[in-house]
Formats: C-alpha cells, structure tokens, sequence
C-alpha cells in the first residue's frame, strides 16, 4: 500500500537529490556541458573563506532564532490553550503573519525599518531611526527578529495543541496539594509537552538552515557579507558567479546538516520511547 507514496518520494525527493550529488563533482556554469571535476569542486567551497564564513552565519542564525522562539512560543502556546474567549480572538489575530508570504513581509519590514522615511522618522523615535539593514552589527539580529516574527506563530499552534490535551486531572490534582501556576508549570505542563518540543525544535532548526527569501529580499546577504547564510552562498554561488558544481556542494552540506540534527533532536528526544504520556490516566 506504501509503494505509490514511496515511488512519488523515490522520484521527487531522492533522485533530484541524487542529481545535486553528482553536480557537485562536476564544473558547470548552468549552460555548456558539465565536466568531471572529481573533489575540486569540494576543496574549493570548504577552503572559501566566504562559504566558511556562511557557515558560521547559519550556525548562529540557528541558534539564534531557536533561544528566540522555543520559549516563546511556549509561553504564548500554553497562554492559547485556555478556554477564555479573548484567548481564543488572540489566537485568530496571532495566526496572521502565517498567511502573509516571506517576501511581503521581507518588502515590508525593509520598508518599515529604512531609516530615511521608516518607522521611526514617521514617529519620531530615535532609537528606532537606526540603519538597521546596512549596519553589519545589526542586520542580523533585525532579521532574527523578523524570522520569529514570522513564525512563532506556528509554533505557538503546535503547543496550544499539544496543551489541550493534558488531561485536567493532574491540574485539579496539583491544585489540590497546593502547587501554583508556576510549579504546576514545570512540573505538569512542561514535561506533558516534551515530545512536542522535540518536534517544534527540530522544525525550527532544520528551517533556519534553509532561510533564503526573506534574507533574500531584505539584505541580499548585506551588508557585504553580514547576512550571506548557506542557502543564500548556495544561490549566488549558483546564479551570480554561474558555478553550478560549488553552489551543489552547499546544497549537499545543507542536506547533510539537516538530516544530522534532525536525527540528533530524535535521538535525544527519545524518539524510540515517544509513546502517548497518558497511559495509564
């Protein structure tokens, strides 16, 4: 019964994947015919100082964005999961940076952030009159932001889900032995919501290693090199300096990379032992 799904998989995932392999041990510039060019390709992009420089961004955008988002989204999740109705209006209202797509937000927040006619010079803020975009010591903490902007909202979904459905009873149990809202937090709350952790971590971690068009629009990976992340090296690698084979040995570290940590997360999660915690209730 699995064959059709595993064919459509087979076909769109693992073949094209295949063919980026291979590109990666070839010379192309995207028009001619590709030639072998064994581990050239390899030692050329892994000794680049701006493709290891791309490497370090990724690595801090990752983490970044996670220590931005994890608690937050958290917090926000379990605020979402009660009953009240303002809760649930809030829920609606915070759902809608998810229709917006990443490059309407991108030209937005570049238009909003610009300091000549931005936000801050409508409103007459100072401290929001800044350069936020073309300041090298900015620009990437401005797009961590806008990154979470983007989509703790999701996140947010995911654990308000997964809160509803800790069962109440270990609530009006806790109540009765007299823990408050914060020991019944830690102590219920967090661990019932650990396999969801697990699977909203991993989600943000393999997708802030593929962070493109929103960098793409609001930076294009300026000033200089400030905000150049891997997927962004990989296409101007690719699409600017015309050398196929360099910007296919990103796009397999970028594979390589997710599929470790996502593997890692699993690993440390307990993925063998992720079994329904309210067994037994």
């Amino acid at each position: 019964m699995s064959a059709p799904a595993m064919a459509f998989f087979a076909f769109f995932a693992i073949v094209p994947l295949a063919g980026v392999v291979i590109l990666s041990f070839t010379t192309w510039d995207g028009l001619g015919t590709p030639t072998w060019a064994g581990t050239a390709n390899w030692a050329g992009a892994l000794s680049d100082p701006v493709t290891q420089h791309a490497i370090r961004l990724s690595a801090i955008l990752t983490v970044a964005s996670w220590l931005v988002q994890c608690p937050t989204s958290l917090l926000l999740g379990v605020f979402m999961a009660g009953r009240q109705r303002y809760r649930a209006v809030y829920s609606v209202l915070f759902f809608l940076p998810l229709l917006f797509s990443a490059a309407a937000v991108g030209i937005a927040y570049k238009s909003l952030l610009d300091p000549n006619f931005g936000l801050g010079t409508a409103l007459g803020i100072d401290w929001l009159n800044k350069d936020w975009l073309g300041n090298p010591s900015l620009s990437m903490p401005t797009l961590v932001f806008v990154i979470a902007w983007c989509f703790i909202p999701f996140h947010s979904l995911l654990y308000q889900a997964a809160a509803r459905q800790i069962p109440p009873s270990l609530y009006e149990a806790a109540t009765i032995d007299g823990a408050g809202r914060t020991a019944t937090f830690f102590h219920i709350t967090l661990p019932q919501l650990k396999n969801t952790i697990v699977t909203s971590s991993t989600l943000m971690i393999v997708g802030s290693l593929t962070y493109f068009d929103l960098i793409f629009v609001m930076t294009n990976g300026g000033p200089g090199n400030a905000t150049r992340v891997l997927p962004l090296d990989m296409y101007l690698r690719g699409f600017r300096s015309y050398d196929m084979g360099g910007a296919a040995v990103v796009g397999v570290l970028l594979v390589v990379v997710g599929l470790a940590v996502s593997f890692l997360l699993n690993r440390l999660g307990g993925s063998s032992r992720m079994d329904s915690q309210m067994d037994g209730l």
